[in-house]
């Protein structure tokens, strides 16, 4: 890939994130402290870390320490170097032990909450694999297992977060209602389709309308592998979440202070100022990455059929349902699968990365977050010995990318916004 395609692909992907990172979004959204009760921040997700940092420099200038207080549960790496309240690097996409004690640790601080308290909830994605705080009756161990089968099967992010909240204690409305009656308001960065706030990491602090019929809908239609006690805990009304009138929510406030739009609008004007007209087909996409990849194939081939010189731009969170023993994740399988419809056509480069900085991988922060193509990428896969087909047919698109060099590592970026997908188009002449 050119030097040119590559910087001006990763210069998208720097503005939607920046859109989006927390030191910019949350401070104009902060409340004002109570006036003479605890604050008590309690922060989740891949931003966690970087939103806990942002609030606690935004309030130690505004009320003393000692009215202060919370936890923040974040991916391992992307922890921050906070002042006065902890933060806890958790597992994530799969749940882990650190996981399991901050989430203990944030529920014991919500059950101290009184009246004159003000909780301070700060969300963004991936909280719902760092807060793991089980039902009655299932172990850690059983969760995780859960967990991996959700990740295996191709469910989207709603319905993944539909079983999880029956399977938890603190998501699906619960984390507010160990809170009452202290007031509770969250601000959120939406990584999901559609910015549900029951969905954004698993709704802790918001009415559930899903119902455990729902999650052993699910269970069935991907026929999930699950434990026995995760079987019995789908079939006990005492898991049903709270719903929609529940007192407990009397009390709060839900607000969004960043969404996939925000990115990709402030990656639209980076387009255009780049001299691209644009293309935006929206924020909300799903569905299998290698097939929606090979749609977009069609649209960027109209594109430079027509001479076009245009960035076609996309969010939303595609799956992968995984049929072989390979490492990657939906952005490196798009790319995969995209530079296999485009078949090399000339003047079209292209790059699928994960706004959080890691794509599917390992659950490590050095995970590639996703992948470049361009019209030299199947040539130079030929002269390496590798066959495109082969690697995607395995799910194996972090071993084709790291063959040819086409890997994207940025590290942490301490937000999470959505999934940033750009096609990049020039005319034959440039």
């Amino acid at each position: 890939m050119t030097v040119k395609n590559r910087e001006l692909l990763e210069s998208l992907f720097r503005a939607a994130v920046g859109a989006a990172h927390p030191s910019r979004c949350l401070p104009p959204n902060l409340p004002e402290p109570p006036e003479r009760g605890r604050l008590i921040v309690l922060a989740a997700g891949k931003g966690g870390g970087s939103l806990t940092e942002a609030a606690e420099q935004h309030y130690l200038a505004r009320m003393p320490a000692n009215r202060l207080t919370g936890v923040a549960v974040t991916r391992h790496g992307y922890g921050r170097p906070t002042r006065h309240i902890p933060v806890v690097e958790a597992g994530h996409p799969v749940p882990d032990a650190a996981g399991l004690a901050g989430a203990e640790r944030m529920l014991e601080l919500a059950d101290s909450a009184t009246a004159d308290d003000r909780v301070l909830v700060l969300l963004s994605g991936g909280a719902s694999a760092n807060l793991i705080a089980p039902a009655a009756g299932i172990t850690l161990e059983e969760k995780q297992a859960t967990t991996r089968a959700l990740l295996r099967s191709g469910a989207n992010i709603g319905e993944i977060n539909c079983v999880r909240k029956h399977l938890s204690r603190i998501k699906g409305g619960r984390l507010a209602k160990r809170a009452y009656p202290a007031r509770v308001a969250t601000l959120a960065i939406s990584d999901v389709p559609g910015d549900d706030p029951a969905v954004i990491g698993s709704g802790p602090t918001v009415p559930d309308p899903t119902t455990l019929a729902d999650a052993r809908t699910i269970a069935a239609k991907y026929r999930l592998d699950l434990p026995q006690a995760v079987i019995r805990a789908l079939e006990d009304p005492a898991n049903e979440s709270p719903k929609p009138g529940d007192p407990a929510f009397a009390a709060t406030s839900f607000k969004i202070i960043a969404r996939p739009a925000d990115a990709l609008a402030a990656a639209e004007a980076r387009a255009r100022d780049a001299g691209y007209d644009t293309v935006v087909l929206g924020d909300r996409l799903q569905g299998e990455a290698r097939e929606v990849a090979a749609e977009h194939a069609k649209i960027a081939r109209t594109a430079a059929a027509a001479g076009r010189r245009v960035a076609i731009l996309s969010g939303g969170e595609l799956t992968v349902t995984l049929r072989g023993n390979g490492r990657g994740g939906p952005n490196q399988e798009y790319a995969l699968a995209l530079a296999i419809h485009l078949g090399g056509a000339k003047g079209i480069a292209a790059m699928a990365a994960d706004t959080d900085g890691t794509d599917g991988g390992r659950g490590a922060p050095d995970d590639p977050a996703g992948a470049f193509i361009d019209d030299t990428t199947l040539g130079r896969a030929k002269t390496a010995g590798l066959d495109p087909a082969a690697f995607l047919a395995d799910n194996n698109s972090t071993g084709f990318f790291n063959g040819i060099g086409d890997l994207f590592t940025p590290g942490p970026t301490f937000t999470n916004v959505t999934d940033f997908r750009a096609i990049v188009v020039d005319r034959p002449s440039q």
